[in-house]
């Protein structure tokens, strides 16, 4: 994309520290937005580590929850000032995202006050989630980590309060200093989409957490989990959330067209480890995926999922787990067969990283990052597309040339150099520098 930032792989200074306005609530709710949640909380765990001299920070906080900001201070960072909203998308619903970006201006009030005194080089505002601020003070750095509003408008824009409130977050997006992305896909969609000059636009892709290596599955942890969930040796593996933006509907499809057909000729090394056994016991079928944290927090998300799984006649080839540590899922991602990850729409692609860094070959669908992420250690097929999403899972599953070679491919991905959230970090910290230097020219449209 012609005047799109990609900072990865370009030698980047240690930029200096600003004060940084940070909206920290989806960290007080984690089940609400999972995965704007674990972006601000290795983020910001990457900042404590490594402070920057004049960096600080203040956040932004629902009343009412838990501060996490006294846990990120007794890890190193910086945090000179709290500001505490209301939770008004619990109180107003679609409503409250539209309310939110008045409240967010007068929260920054005040922030950007003896910058020179705590040798900072400006002041920025930071936001990750739904919400932003409407004509704010600061110069805004916006990470868009979800496209679903705009791709799937009749799921998440269905009221007129919420396609106000839509019209208003993409206004203000529009007017941010930078927008930072996750992939060049991303980028893309939000310039179509939502209209984002290019040139505002820069990207920083994530990274899986450390835990996320092919050696999580050591065999007393695996043999623990597998215990745990009453799982068999052989599994596939799904991470996330359940709602509109996955394409679970097409995989119980998908598992009810393998059963249909019936089981595949067992390959020459099947036949060969079956001698004198039983080879379903060496190739079972038909596949058993689990579900790792799809049911989320609530219980009628998990009703909702088993009746699903049940109208395709499905439900004993699916496991659902409660929401695992990251402890947890490496240990359950690094012992599958492969990582499926059927989707709609999807930001990041961070869950299929996260396979990836386990060594674990994906099937994914052809949507956002995916296929730019997935590159050759996987299998890249359409949404709703339940035939091709069942040859992928027949390839996967098999003893055959296929998956040899994907797992080749992922295994050597995961032993390649890893990115890390330190390297996120620094990048963002060059997007903050960046934009704190170009609201501070004259005739900036986003004043310091």
């Amino acid at each position: 994309m012609q005047g799109l930032t990609n900072l990865p792989g370009r030698p980047l200074p240690q930029p200096p520290g600003c004060r940084v306005v940070i909206d920290v609530r989806p960290l007080q709710e984690p089940e609400r937005t999972p995965i704007t949640a674990a972006y601000l909380e290795r983020l910001l765990d990457a900042y404590a580590a490594r402070p920057l001299a004049g960096e600080s920070f203040v956040v932004l906080l629902r009343t009412g929850r838990d501060d996490p900001a006294d846990a990120l201070e007794r890890r190193g960072l910086a945090v000179v000032g709290r500001r505490r909203l209301p939770p008004t998308a619990r109180l107003l619903r679609s409503g409250g995202l539209t309310v939110d970006s008045f409240m967010l201006r007068g929260a920054e009030v005040g922030t950007a006050r003896d910058l020179d005194e705590a040798g900072a080089a400006g002041a920025i505002y930071h936001t990750a989630g739904g919400a932003v601020p409407l004509g704010s003070r600061l110069p805004v750095v916006a990470t868009l980590l979800d496209l679903a509003p705009w791709e799937l408008p009749e799921v998440y824009a269905r009221s007129a309060a919420a396609r106000f409130g839509h019209r208003l977050r993409a206004r203000v997006l529009r007017d941010a200093a930078r927008l930072i992305v996750t992939s060049r896909a991303t980028g893309e969609s939000a310039r179509r989409r939502i209209h984002i000059l290019p040139e505002r636009i820069v990207v920083v892709p994530l990274a899986a957490d450390a835990v996320f290596r092919p050696d999580a599955a050591d065999a007393q942890r695996l043999a623990a989990i597998r215990a745990r969930f009453e799982l068999p040796e052989r599994y596939l593996v799904f991470a996330g959330r359940y709602d509109a933006r996955k394409d679970l509907g097409t995989l119980f499809a998908a598992l009810a067209g393998l059963r249909e057909e019936g089981r595949p000729r067992p390959s020459r090394r099947a036949a060969a480890a079956g001698q004198g056994g039983d080879v379903a016991a060496v190739d079972p079928w038909p596949p058993l995926v689990v579900l790792a944290g799809a049911a989320g927090a609530d219980e009628t998300d998990a009703a909702a999922l088993g009746r699903a799984a049940e109208r395709h006649g499905v439900a004993d080839l699916v496991r659902l787990t409660p929401r695992l540590s990251s402890a947890e899922l490496a240990v359950l991602q690094a012992g599958a067969r492969a990582f499926v990850f059927p989707c709609i729409s999807e930001g990041t692609g961070l869950a299929a990283l996260e396979a990836l860094a386990c060594g674990v070959p994906v099937v994914a669908s052809k949507t956002g990052p995916l296929p730019e992420i997935v590159g050759t250690a996987g299998i890249i097929v359409e949404p709703r597309d339940d035939g091709r999403l069942a040859q992928a899972l027949r390839a996967v599953w098999s003893e055959g040339r296929i998956h040899e070679q994907l797992r080749r491919a992922a295994q050597a991905r995961a032993g390649g150099p890893p990115r890390t959230w330190h390297d996120v970090a620094l990048e963002t910290r060059a997007v903050y520098a960046e934009a704190a230097v170009s609201a501070a020219k004259p005739g900036s449209s986003s004043p310091r």
